[in-house]
């Protein structure tokens, strides 16, 4: 996880938009575009006073937002994936893997990259997993923006009144 803290944005409806930087949560809420949702008790800003830091941030004005497709990358692969091994779960020695090996035809797709551990990759080897023998967890899929917003949103818990 990140040293610096990190802000969760809804939209006003409660939809996740964003994870954003502790600055630029905070000043949304200074200067009345957002209210906090959700604190963090523990940590503390101490400035003339002292205020509980937040967590979760919702804008008061429903801010429309365009489709957004997202960049197939490594980093993105594994935020779908969540930072886990399909194959074993271990969150150690991360790398990626084809399910169907380049050498057989393979592209670099969502649907054939997959986050796999270096012991699984070199068991797997040049093979696809029903060759090898590997159980997937979940099959790869195309993520949307919303999904892997939904995945750092796990970690803040928030509840949407009725």
């Amino acid at each position: 996880m990140n040293a610096t803290p990190r802000i969760l944005v809804l939209n006003a409806d409660y939809q996740p938009i964003n994870v954003t930087s502790f600055q630029k949560g905070y000043k949304l809420v200074w200067k009345g575009k957002a209210e906090v949702v959700k604190e963090d008790p523990k940590d503390v800003i101490m400035t003339s006073r002292s205020i509980a830091r937040p967590k979760v941030i919702r804008l008061l004005t429903y801010l429309y937002l365009p489709y957004r497709r997202l960049n197939l990358s490594k980093q993105n692969v594994y935020r779908r994936d969540g930072f886990k091994c399909v194959y074993c779960g271990s969150g150690a020695n991360l790398t990626l893997d084809h399910v169907l090996p380049r050498s057989r035809g393979g592209d670099n797709s969502w649907e054939n990259l997959v986050t796999c551990c270096r012991k699984c990759n070199a068991k797997k080897d040049d093979q696809t997993p029903e060759e090898a023998r590997m159980r997937m967890r979940h099959k790869p899929f195309v993520p949307t923006f919303s999904h892997l917003i939904e995945v750092e949103e796990l970690e803040y818990s928030v509840t949407v009144p009725s």
